[in-house]
Formats: structure tokens, C-alpha cells, sequence
């Protein structure tokens, strides 16, 4: 594996590693308002898609 497919991996586990974790946050709460639902589908998606680019990189 190259150093720039390398580089690419170690910072989409970082987008990866910070979305778990803005996720996560939102989700512990008891209510979410309409505004964060939508920010939290979206951050869920936002993660699934950088999930999905680092599985075919490390192919």
C-alpha cells in the first residue's frame, strides 16, 4: 500500500472516529428536536459513507 493510500486510511478513521463519536453524544440524549433528528440521520450517514470508503481502500 502507497504512503498517500496510507495517509488517505489514517484520516478517514479520524472523520470516522469523530462522526462515532458526534453520534454517539446525540444519541444518549432523551429528546432530539426535529433540527437535531435530521443532523443526527445525517451524521449517521456521513459515517456509514466514510466507513464505506475506507473498506474499499483497505482492499
Amino acid at each position: 500500500m502507497n504512503d498517500l493510500v496510507s495517509d488517505r486510511i489514517r484520516e478517514l478513521e479520524l472523520k470516522h472516529r469523530t462522526l462515532d463519536e458526534a453520534v454517539n453524544r446525540l444519541g444518549r440524549r432523551a429528546y432530539l428536536t426535529p433540527v437535531e433528528q435530521r443532523e443526527f440521520t445525517e451524521l449517521k450517514k456521513r459515517k456509514l459513507m466514510t466507513k464505506d470508503q475506507l473498506t474499499l481502500l483497505r482492499r
